[in-house]
């Protein structure tokens, strides 16, 4: 499906628009209904159950507390799909709900439609600054980025339509200079993201908050370099339907695009953990023994909210998930 040209660029569009069209154009993947949830494409933490948002809920009251209980206290939920998330922080009911903007940010016109009530629905991050919190759940991996392909020297890699409507690549010139984020001595071959997209939104993220903090959760590695050392088909992944998609230029508008996100491109964080550790850091384990005692004491006549508690160890093992959610990483910057 994909293919070198030649060493022009001409009649074709560079990676980054390709895939901003395929995800969010007229026909784009997200425009035509893709979405996380059991009934969508893939699952982020927050569609494991309200568990997470009820973590989030604990961590927004301590960053509340930490710039001086601000009022309003706003929170951008950004990349909120259809409001999973919202839903879950809003039932937490936390201390800093009286004071609490939430904003939930969504490109997708059909998943603002179903964000809940409670929250304001926007397209884009919210204009001035504020305090607050800004919260991005795997959306960093999800943002346009180019695409750089080793041949004879580093080279951007474009995307052009064939005459019989087939997408194949083509490769520019030699970068001069070379992006300083790029191995000088690579494999033949060798693929890695240029995430400036990402780059650029955590630095818009940071420029609303006068007082706060930018949360954002992605399965990220330190350096562009050790993308570049893999197989890029591991990193450079596309889902439809819970599966693996195809290749990335299959079906533009059928299946998600995503990368996993080279931090050493982006603004250094203040702090970088895993999933696991955030969680348990926000109090993910005082939950779970409160959900457990919870059920004990229901059991015998359990209703909604009983089973929801007991729920809470099943979903405490996903979001812990060395091999899985638990990996992610977690990457903090404060205002």
């Amino acid at each position: 499906m994909s293919r070198v040209v030649s060493d022009t660029t001409r009649d074709a569009v560079s990676f980054d628009r390709f895939m901003a069209d395929a995800l969010y154009g007229p026909a784009g993947f997200y425009t035509a209904g893709g979405r996380a949830g059991r009934r969508g494409d893939f699952i982020t933490s927050p569609e494991v159950g309200p568990l997470f948002g009820a973590v989030v809920a604990r961590f927004l009251d301590a960053e509340w507390d930490r710039i001086g209980r601000p009022d309003p206290f706003t929170v951008v939920d950004a990349g909120a799909g259809p409001g999973t998330l919202a839903r879950s922080v809003l039932a937490a009911v936390p201390a800093c709900a009286p004071a609490m903007r939430f904003v939930a940010v969504e490109v997708a016109a059909a998943q603002r439609e179903q964000h809940p009530d409670g929250v304001e629905s926007a397209a884009e991050l919210p204009d001035g600054s504020f305090d607050g919190v800004v919260f991005a759940n795997e959306l960093l991996d999800n943002l346009p980025f180019r695409l750089a392909v080793f041949d004879d020297g580093w080279r951007e890699a474009y995307v052009v339509e064939l005459p019989d409507g087939r997408l194949v690549e083509q490769l520019s010139a030699p970068f001069e200079p070379t992006p300083d984020v790029l191995p000088s001595a690579p494999s033949l071959g060798a693929r890695a993201p240029l995430q400036d997209g990402a780059r650029r939104w955590v630095e818009a993220a940071r420029s609303r908050l006068s007082s706060g903090s930018v949360v954002a959760i992605d399965y990220a590695v330190p350096t562009t370099a050790e993308l570049a050392a893999r197989p890029w088909r591991e990193w450079l992944r596309t889902y439809r339907g819970h599966e693996r998609g195809g290749h990335y230029l299959a079906d533009p508008g059928a299946q998600d695009i995503t990368s996993e996100v080279a931090i050493d491109q982006l603004p250094e964080p203040d702090a970088v953990r895993t999933q696991a550790q955030w969680l348990q850091l926000h109090g993910i384990d005082e939950l779970v023994v409160e959900g457990k005692l919870h059920w004990e004491q229901h059991a015998a006549q359990p209703d909604v909210a009983a089973i929801r508690m007991r729920s809470r160890v099943s979903e405490a093992e996903a979001l812990l998930d060395p091999a899985g959610l638990g990996s992610f990483s977690v990457l903090e910057w404060r205002a």
